[in-house]
């Protein structure tokens, strides 16, 4: 069993390595490393320790040697996971070779082939696979990289830093050296080796010098370049007017793969991304390609400064440089939007992510703090709660404290922490410093796991005019914390008349009032606010662009007219929806009008029940958005479209997948047939011909075209199947294509299957469109007549085009099957969770990254039908009593989701 390390446990490490000379010399069946370290014990510590403990897994070691001096076995201990050296008691050289094999390598961690080339990936703990070392992020040390390889097989030779000799040798390789002068933890180094062409720009900074940024791929991709260009020359740009940081080295590169585990990793001047975060044009790439690639291209060079140049003291911090990072990846995306309904719709996407995926770990077994208590394997915390809820804070704190504060203290962490390995206390003292405030409270959100509850209970009094909110915050228990204390919490409050007029905040005793929003703090378990100067009820708005990350319950007063407090309810959202002027509260209204709508059919829809008609009230707001002239086409499409079936299925209290997908599919129907006429005005209207640009507004256009067909599709409108079926088989641009087959998907067409195959033969060459391609078949439904989806994903499954050996491949076939298409995988004959068992087995023993991600997927099983949760429970205890066939982290996810009832 895995051991479960705790952050209460940290201890600085037993020596400091000053400088690092690594010289490799490439072979992917047998690689050798020389790894020459300058090390001396940490005198700092109460009770020194002389044993160096070094990490390293599936490595051969050849010999080591103490200042030149070869080492006896009686001076180390070896074993299948370290290397300790005995005695180190004063500063010396330590030498050792050890051999790998890169080709055996199929977790994709440490350095691995790709296709004809070498990668690596050494974050969280990759670089033990490649040498000996202390693999820690709080050692940090200076690198020089020797690179040994065939020139002709590998006639490119990439690591960190700056290139400082290359040379040919006489036996047809050639060398490189690199030098980075900057310390570093182990997980930033990177090497490249392969067959590579790049992109090549000299760029100008802010200070005047110039930087050679380059772009390597395949030759093939070299068309797929331009983009991943212009991107990372405006990540530089806005990180030096944003945030005054400018690049630290004569050069940035990014190389692409189509085999990695992760999105992109922002290894010191030479970043590795995954092929569909770095290539794109027209003919592979789609709108949202487009917006991934300049985001992830951001994230990965602002780590340059938040994770690099300032990283972490230990794992448990990952959120210091995620969540931060995120944060300013999310700020970069939304100015590169330019206008504020753009920016709008950006905010809402991620606030939808958030909720989606981040507020269901918050619900699991999994929960836990920004800042993890404890682990077995790191691996499995790179989560939404770290990223985007790590994000979330961040943005919280720039809240309460206004940019200039948040940017004074930010100025602070980096200019005080530049070159060290820190906590995230090192952050929020900064912030303390620039603003004067004890965060004493506010540090609650990185100790305290899951999502805080604000209820809010109103009471008008026409008599005097005021409005009372009652406002309660409670956060549910989670593994390991049931009591919880009250939450440092921003709380925007606004008001409007029934005609959409602002009417004024104002608290009793107070003798200015303000028309714009106010900013209140929530900081106990039950507070009052009274407000005053209301001739008539107010519209109340709350939580202006979702200002913190919590669930919010507005339970208004009922003495209106007969009104119960649902309907009343309903009516205010009705409001919202058409005159709020905050762009996050009006979609939130018409999203959770839907969301009740569609829980009121799930209810009321099973035997011996009258399944209820859709609300009236939805039904107005539906066609007040349809038919609103002034609403940009990108936020249309948002409130147009339905929540997903995850997020219902969240929001009760047992999830039935069927009844969600039947429920959802009627409303879809009705919509789709009521306001067919509209729907296909809309789609006619915002149909984008000629040359193809991602911009904002010909994106939001193509969203709304897809919106619009979706509901069209449910409803058999013809007109809609016609130009589904010219999208999927003639759209000049990807977007609509892959718009056009999604939706003769959910047909019965009969070309149907000739336009999926004549898509598969056209795009089975390259990888990015096949990708595509299968995710479309594991997220659709299965048509009367047809084969479950479940049948097809095994057939997939075991095509040759398939390899459960890249992550892409798993990630757009098996996860989409397993995450975003319920009422498929969870079929009461429970194949999908033969399916789930059979492909964890196999994907485990290739890669246990990837598997574990697959584990991840029945982790909620506990808040489904008996039915369901018994088959669940069957699978996952099967796994459980076969510990010892499966890896470390798998295990920790199946076991915390059998022994962590929340």
């Amino acid at each position: 069993m895995a051991e479960t390390i705790y952050r209460k446990d940290y201890q600085a490490p037993s020596h400091w390595v000053d400088t690092v000379r690594l010289e490799f010399d490439l072979d992917p069946e047998s690689t050798s490393v020389t790894s020459t370290l300058s090390v001396r014990p940490n005198l700092d510590l109460d009770t020194p320790q002389f044993d160096w403990v070094l990490n390293g897994e599936s490595l051969t070691l050849v010999s080591v040697a103490l200042n030149g001096t070869p080492l006896p076995e009686t001076a180390y201990t070896l074993t299948d996971e370290s290397l300790t050296l005995h005695n180190i008691v004063e500063p010396c050289e330590v030498t050792i070779v050890n051999r790998f094999s890169p080709q055996a390598n199929t977790a994709l961690q440490g350095i691995y082939v790709s296709g004809e080339n070498l990668m690596s990936q050494c974050e969280s703990q990759g670089f033990r696979r490649i040498t000996y070392y202390p693999d820690r992020p709080d050692v940090l040390a200076r690198f020089k990289v020797v690179i040994r390889a065939e020139k002709r097989r590998y006639p490119v030779l990439l690591s960190n830093g700056n290139p400082s000799d290359a040379r040919d040798l006489d036996d047809g390789r050639h060398e490189v050296v690199w030098t980075d002068p900057f310390p570093k933890p182990s997980y930033l180094f990177a090497l490249v080796a392969g067959n590579l062409v790049c992109q090549r720009e000299l760029f100008e900074l802010k200070d005047g010098r110039n930087a050679t940024l380059e772009v390597w791929v395949e030759p093939r991709d070299l068309d797929k370049t331009a983009h991943t260009m212009e991107s990372l020359k405006k990540s530089i740009r806005w990180d030096e007017e944003r945030f005054g940081l400018e690049l630290d080295l004569d050069g940035f590169r990014i190389v692409a793969t189509q085999d990695f585990n992760f999105g992109a990793m922002e290894n010191k001047g030479l970043n590795i991304f995954n092929a569909r975060y770095a290539l794109a044009n027209p003919k592979v790439a789609t709108d949202q390609d487009y917006a991934n690639i300049e985001s992830v291209v951001g994230h990965e060079y602002f780590h340059n400064w938040t994770g690099n140049r300032i990283t972490l003291r230990d794992w448990f911090q990952l959120t210091l440089k995620e969540g931060l990072t995120v944060f300013r990846d999310q700020e970069f995306s939304s100015d590169m939007l330019g206008e504020e309904s753009a920016r709008a719709v950006e905010r809402i996407k991620n606030v939808i992510a958030l909720r989606q995926s981040q507020f269901r770990e918050d619900a699991s077994p999994m929960a836990h703090p920004i800042r993890p208590e404890s682990y077995q394997k790191i691996d499995n915390f790179y989560t939404a709660t770290v990223y985007e809820k790590g994000a979330e804070v961040i943005r919280l704190l720039q809240t309460l404290l206004g940019w200039e504060t948040f940017r004074k203290g930010f100025d602070d962490y980096i200019q005080t922490n530049d070159g060290n390995a820190v906590t995230c206390e090192a952050f929020l003292e900064a912030m303390e410093r620039a603003s004067g405030r004890d965060l004493k409270q506010f540090k609650r959100w990185y100790s305290q796991a899951g999502t805080p509850r604000v209820t809010v209970m109103t009471d008008f009094d026409p008599k005097t005019g005021n409005y009372t909110l009652q406002v309660s915050q409670s956060t549910p228990a989670t593994p390991g914390q049931s009591v919880k204390k009250p939450f440092l919490i921003p709380f925007p409050v606004s008001f409007m008349s029934e005609t959409g007029d602002p009417l004024p905040v104002r608290l009793v005793g107070e003798t200015t009032a303000s028309t714009d929003k106010r900013l209140f703090e929530l900081t106990e378990e039950r507070q009052t606010f009274v407000f005053t100067g209301f001739d008539h009820e107010p519209v109340l708005s709350l939580n202006h662009g979702f200002a913190a990350p919590i669930q919010l319950e507005i339970a208004l007063n009922d003495t209106e007219g007969g009104m119960t407090a649902e309907q009343k309810t309903d009516k205010h959202r009705a409001l919202q929806a058409r005159f709020e002027r905050d762009a996050f509260v009006r979609w939130d209204a018409l999203n959770q009008l839907m969301l009740q709508s569609l829980r009121e059919l799930i209810i009321h829809d099973i035997p011996g029940h009258h399944a209820e008609p859709i609300s009236r009230t939805l039904m107005d707001a539906f066609d007040g958005v349809i038919n609103d002239a002034t609403i940009s086409p990108a936020y249309k499409a948002l409130l147009m479209t339905l929540p997903s079936e995850t997020l219902i299925g969240d929001s009760l209290t047992l999830i039935d997948p069927q009844a969600v997908a039947h429920a959802r599919q009627r409303v879809r129907t009705e919509l789709g047939s009521r306001y067919s006429t509209s729907l296909n005005e809309l789609v006619e209207a915002n149909l984008t011909r000629g040359d193809y640009s991602p911009d904002a507004e010909s994106a939001g256009r193509r969203s709304l075209v897809r919106v619009g067909l979706d509901y069209l599709m449910a409803a058999t409108d013809k007109h809609g199947q016609l130009l589904a079926c010219e999208l999927a088989e003639n759209a000049t641009n990807l977007t609509d294509r892959l718009t056009g087959l999604t939706m003769v998907n959910q047909t019965r067409l009969q070309r149907k299957n000739d336009l999926l195959l004549k898509s598969l033969r056209e795009w089975m060459s390259e990888p990015l469109l096949l990708n595509k391609w299968l995710a479309i078949i594991a997220g659709g439904p299965s048509m009367v007549g047809e084969d479950p989806v479940v049948d097809r994903v095994r057939e997939l499954v075991n095509c040759a085009f398939v390899s459960l050996k890249n992550p892409n491949n798993v990630y757009a076939l098996v996860l989409t099957f397993f995450m975003n298409n319920p009422a498929e995988f969870h079929r009461l004959d429970g194949q999908g969770y033969a399916l789930w068992l059979e492909l964890l087995e196999k994907t485990d023993k290739l890669n246990p990254h990837v598997a574990a991600r697959i584990a991840r997927t029945l982790e909620n099983w506990r808040r489904y039908t008996p039915a369901l949760a018994d088959q669940m429970y069957m699978v996952l205890n099967d796994v459980l009593t076969r510990r010892d066939e499966f890896s470390p982290g798998v295990i920790e996810i199946v076991d915390k989701a059998l022994n962590n009832p929340l």
